[in-house]
């Protein structure tokens, strides 16, 4: 079974999205487009709830979004039941979120090199949640949090 990943981002993030979409497509993952697809300014917290609702309703395995900063998206995304979204601009952070937050979308500066860009992906995706006992409680407590 194919690892399923969304990808959504706004009207700055059209041009790395369609990168990141042959990257990951070319690695042999699913990925499911969320728009937007044209340059046309667009309100983002959409597309951030979009995926954070496949997210939270298990249709994804991952969701990665877009914008110029990745700042916006990832305060949308976290509205969402059930999301962890990082806003990520180190390979470090990217796999000490995963390893400690479980996070489970990935908020991108769409202005970032795409090197980096596409280190920073794989080290999301391929980071283990540690499980330890510690970092579940605390997970605990944000889920009980915001039923």
């Amino acid at each position: 079974d194919k690892m399923t990943i969304g990808i959504a981002n706004d009207h700055r993030g059209v041009k790395r999205k369609k990168e990141i979409i042959k990257f990951l497509e070319k690695k042999g993952y699913k990925v499911v487009n969320y728009g937007t697809d044209n340059s046309e300014s667009v309100d983002y917290p959409k597309y951030a709830f979009a995926v954070g609702e496949d997210i939270s309703s298990k249709r994804l395995d991952f969701g990665i979004l877009l914008c110029g900063t990745g700042i916006g998206m990832s305060i949308a995304a976290n509205k969402v039941k059930d999301v962890r979204c990082a806003r990520i601009d180190s390979i470090k952070d990217a796999k000490l979120t995963r390893s400690h937050n479980d996070a489970n979308v990935l908020a991108i500066s769409s202005e970032l090199n795409f090197r980096k860009t596409k280190r920073i992906i794989e080290t999301f995706i391929n980071t283990e949640f540690s499980n330890d006992e510690r970092h579940v409680k605390r997970i605990e407590m944000m889920s009980k949090y915001e039923h």
